[in-house]
């Protein structure tokens, strides 16, 4: 590795933009960078709830194993150029047993995050069932993504986040961010009242204390209806913090609903707000890539940043795969005004 760092790509410095000019290039060098999903090759399907880092030269992705995947969960894949995609193996060879006192009935591990900080990759998971918020999130960290290191191997630090049912947040689908103040934050959410964020301690990984998580974002429904709302993922970038997030239904398959929208915010904690002023905690989202008649459910984002190139890394349904959940890098486009576009 050199004396390079390794780096979680995930927007941690900001950069400036806003010029016709600056707009014109990255739209230019999007344009020439969007030829990634029609090239991908390998083993890139079945993806679902994609993250992505890189280790010197290699982009490691993790996402949540796939009924069809034998030999454990969540499922790590590996590229040089993101386009060819090989299988690295699994991170868990079997749902940890604490999980399974906490939820009993849990059969998997879902919607991986990975990030580095204080020496370790931390790898923060989600233990569930389906439709429940009796939830936990933990976190497995290690020393290398690189299973011929010597060094390699996941040791699982437990739990980090729990609900129950009689809460109105649902701990699954982590996001670690560290902000400009090098403070560091965990997000999650899915349904119930939407997105929350707490503190998290870097020496740990876990979280500082047990105040009351902050509500950065929710979906009001009709009564007796979900709120289709989950998946946070902040970043930042010149003067703001954005906030993304998946609207409506994953997990059907071709018949999937799910779109990516974001807002943003001068401050980390929020109001985050759209494009037109709408609160997220009102329900407010602009629309950052919705899917087309071939793919379908595009969301669970992650975000890379490569150079002066920023991507979408998300999940999508393929139509003529009959709705298998594909991975997908797109281009961003930062309009003048700051904020983002991407493209199937």
């Amino acid at each position: 590795m050199g004396a390079k760092l390794p780096e979680r790509l995930l927007a941690r410095r900001s950069f400036v933009g806003g010029s016709m000019l600056a707009f014109a290039m990255s739209r230019v060098i999007a344009q020439d960078a969007g030829s990634i999903n029609s090239r991908m090759q390998g083993d890139f399907s079945p993806v679902h709830d994609p993250t992505i880092i890189k280790q010197g030269d290699t982009y490691y992705l993790f996402c949540t194993t796939s009924r069809g995947d034998a030999g454990g969960f969540i499922a790590c894949r590996r590229s040089r150029d993101l386009v060819n995609w090989e299988k690295a193996g699994f991170v868990f060879a079997q749902v940890p047993g604490w999980a399974l006192v906490d939820v009993p009935g849990a059969r998997g591990i879902w919607a991986p995050d990975i990030s580095f900080f204080n020496g370790l990759y931390h790898l923060y998971y989600s233990v569930s069932t389906f439709g429940s918020n009796h939830s936990v999130i933990g976190l497995t960290t290690n020393k290398t993504l690189d299973p011929a290191n010597p060094g390699f191997g996941w040791v699982d630090r437990g739990l980090v986040v729990r609900s129950r049912k009689s809460d109105r947040f649902n701990a699954i689908d982590p996001n670690l961010f560290i902000d400009r103040k090098g403070k560091h934050w965990l997000s999650w959410g899915s349904f119930w009242d939407g997105l929350m964020m707490a503190r998290i301690d870097p020496q740990t990984g876990k979280r500082r204390d047990d105040k009351k998580p902050l509500h950065l974002a929710g979906r009001p429904a009709p009564k007796g209806e979900p709120s289709p709302i989950e998946a946070p993922f902040i970043i930042s970038r010149a003067d703001y913090y954005y906030l993304f997030a998946s609207f409506d239904f994953c997990c059907r398959g071709a018949k999937s609903t799910y779109f990516t929208v974001c807002g943003r915010s001068r401050e980390v904690t929020g109001p985050y707000v759209d494009a037109t002023g709408r609160a997220m905690l009102e329900g407010g989202g602009s629309v950052v890539i919705q899917g087309n008649e071939r793919f379908k459910g595009t969301g669970h984002n992650a975000f890379l940043r490569e150079g002066e190139t920023d991507y979408l890394v998300y999940h999508a349904y393929d139509t003529e795969q009959g709705g298998r959940p594909n991975l997908r890098i797109s281009p961003i486009s930062w309009t003048p005004d700051g904020w983002p576009r991407a493209e199937l």
